[in-house]
């Protein structure tokens, strides 16, 4: 739960960063909304939904239903973490590119999808380990039977 918790404030510090990046960065190179769209105006809501909100909702169901006793709930957070980490990290490329008029690259688009993938990835880890760690704590026909007389 730790681990949850201490990725959930991390991205909550790099979400909120990250829009005081965007605003200081397009103000400081005069970029407003008529020059067009920048993917930086919309990197610390990546940031601090798939990032505090969605791993605080993990840690509610890991407090719940303990998903850190099925192996696919490890691989769910390094994978998901990985691909938030690829996926956000190219926005801001990205977006800083955007602003300074220059031109991405395809490789960045090809790394961009990488981290979807990933995120893809970890959101159907995510649901395996729920799914497991439900079945196991269903109760068996034995426990279900009302008690004997």
């Amino acid at each position: 739960m730790r681990k949850l918790f201490f990725a959930s404030s991390v991205y909550l510090v790099v979400g909120l960063a990250s829009g005081l990046y965007y605003r200081e960065f397009t103000k400081s190179h005069g970029f407003t909304a008529a020059d067009g769209f920048t993917q930086l105006s919309v990197v610390h809501t990546h940031l601090l939904t798939l990032g505090v909100v969605v791993l605080l909702i993990v840690l509610m169901l890991e407090k719940i239903f303990q998903l850190s006793r099925s192996k696919a709930f490890s691989w769910f957070f390094w994978i998901y973490n990985l691909g938030l980490v690829v996926t956000s990290t190219t926005m801001v490329v990205n977006g800083t590119l955007q602003v300074l008029g220059q031109e991405s690259s395809s490789a960045l688009a090809g790394i961009s999808g990488s981290g979807h993938i990933l995120l893809t990835t970890g959101f159907v880890l995510l649901f395996v380990a729920l799914g497991l760690r439900l079945r196991a704590e269903r109760p068996t026909a034995a426990e279900t039977l009302p008690p004997a007389r």
